[in-house]
């Protein structure tokens, strides 16, 4: 273990510029929920500590140091530690390395490690400086690939770090924690069904069989002792939890259980598939629930790794990609791709997750990403950014970021200054119908298509273009509703 006197070295400067993005990490962090109540946190080179007011201010107990802000802070141990854009900014290997170790030898639970990655060629002005760069403004920048900042992390730590965006990255402690949170990420939505006809069995105990139905829905199976909280009450009154499903199911759609159950079942097939390009954890090293699943959905772990595995290997097959992007009832195929909103992804085909997941695991997802683009043809995944996907009738397209899964390479664009950037028409084929906005955007395509605004495609892909057609047609649009322009006040 470093003593504190070893803490890394610091400049007034770097330690500034490192902290204007550290919200973005924390926001990941707690949008996979590592914070659990009564979670500690701790804020390794927190520069002016204002992510630590922002935690406290969630109810966790906070704290922090950085080697020129708050030199005389306590270094602590807490659950969660943060080292946000640290050790890019290090210009001395062994100082490097000295605080990745330090701020892995304080984590009780999971480590956030975040640091710039290279999305393209360094811009113009840098000067080559070690392993690193001299930026314009004479400070120290080491630029790493995805991967590279993945190999980097696991080396030091003897880890196997868990991607959570672009150049974010989570080190758990214990194997069944990180486990969880990979699982998690591939758990798609499920509606637990609806009661449509009056059985009395049900109705007399509605409110004690809830619990077991959402639990059902969660994972697709019934629970084992210990699962479910009202478990006394349930088999007092029912004797099994199997026979209170049946009186579940027949007061609901037995058939929408049914596809809850293979959706789960699939669920964790995709999880289990994409284990292989990490490694692969013991069945006892998974978490129990996740234990139980496998052993509902498979009968034991090696049977479900060997179904997973074909799968995972199918991809690889000419013409299997092609075939499901072209074949998917969600989405839209256009060209020698298929465009999904992201809301829409686990909604897929499992084919088509685990193509995605293949690029989510590698380089993580860009946070922003409204649409996912998968090639037919080639193994790119690329994910859009269209800010205000709801509220404008034709988002423009702000940012793009492409992952190349066979050069393990990503390239990012951004479009934000862009005089005609590309926009979006017919929102809604690139969602699933549950979408809550589904129909209004169905409407206005409707009627789009009758005023035949989305004749020839190929004039309207742009603002400008768009422009130019609705001008062409004496149409205008207020909000999602369009109008003639003689009608405009």
């Amino acid at each position: 273990m470093i003593s504190d006197s070893q803490a890394p070295r610091l400049d007034r400067h770097k330690t500034a510029i490192i902290r204007n993005d550290l919200s973005r990490p924390l926001r990941l962090a707690i949008e996979a929920r590592l914070f659990k109540p009564q979670a500690t946190f701790f804020d390794f080179g927190c520069g002016h500590g204002t992510d630590i007011k922002r935690i406290a201010e969630r109810g966790y107990t906070s704290g922090g140091w950085d080697p020129f802000y708050l030199p005389d802070a306590e270094i602590t141990v807490a659950d969660v530690v943060n080292l946000g854009y640290v050790i890019n900014v290090i210009e001395n290997e062994e100082e490097r390395r000295a605080a990745l170790l330090r701020a892995w030898s304080l984590t009780k639970e999971v480590l956030i490690v975040s640091a710039q990655v290279l999305i393209g060629e360094p811009g113009k002005g840098h000067l080559a400086y070690n392993d690193g760069l001299i930026t314009s403004r004479n400070t120290f920048q080491k630029y790493y690939e995805q991967q590279e900042l993945k190999s980097y992390i696991d080396s030091v730590l003897g880890a196997d770090a868990a991607p959570a965006g672009l150049g974010v990255y989570f080190v758990f402690r214990k194997e069944a924690q990180a486990q969880a949170f990979r699982a998690l990420r591939f758990r798609s939505r499920a509606t637990t069904p609806r009661v449509r006809i009056h059985v009395r069995s049900f109705d007399d105990y509605r409110e004690l069989l809830e619990p077991l139905m959402q639990f059902i829905s969660d994972r697709g199976r019934l629970p084992v002792s210990g699962e479910l909280p009202n478990e006394d009450g349930v088999l007092s009154e029912f004797r099994s939890f199997a026979r209170a499903f049946t009186v579940i199911r027949r007061a609901t759609d037995g058939d929408e259980w049914d596809k809850i159950i293979e959706r789960r079942r699939q669920d964790m097939l995709a999880y289990i598939a994409l284990s292989r390009f990490g490694r692969r954890p013991k069945s006892t090293d998974l978490p129990p629930a996740i234990q139980q699943d496998i052993k509902a959905f498979f009968g034991n772990y090696t049977r479900a790794c060997e179904t997973a595995d074909a799968l995972l290997f199918s991809l690889g097959q000419p013409g299997v990609i092609s075939a499901s992007c072209s074949a998917s009832r969600i989405g839209k195929f256009v060209g020698n791709a298929l465009y999904v909103h992201v809301s829409a992804l686990n909604a897929l085909d499992t084919l088509l997750r685990l193509y995605e997941g293949c690029a989510s695991r590698a380089f993580g997802r860009l946070d922003e990403a409204t649409i996912i683009k998968f090639r037919a043809d080639k193994p790119k995944i690329s994910y859009l950014h269209y800010p205000d996907f709801d509220t404008d009738p034709h988002p423009a397209l702000r940012s793009s970021m492409q992952a190349d899964l066979q050069g393990l390479y990503v390239g990012y664009r951004d479009y934000s200054a862009a005089a005609n950037p590309p926009i979006l028409h017919r929102k809604e084929t690139f969602l699933a119908p549950d979408y809550p906005l589904y129909q209004k955007f169905a409407r206005l395509t409707a009627r789009q298509e009758k005023w035949g605004l989305l004749d020839d495609a190929t004039l309207i892909g742009t603002r400008d273009g768009w422009n130019k057609r609705l001008l062409e047609r004496g149409a205008a649009l207020r909000g999602h509703r369009l109008v003639r322009i003689r009608d405009r006040a």
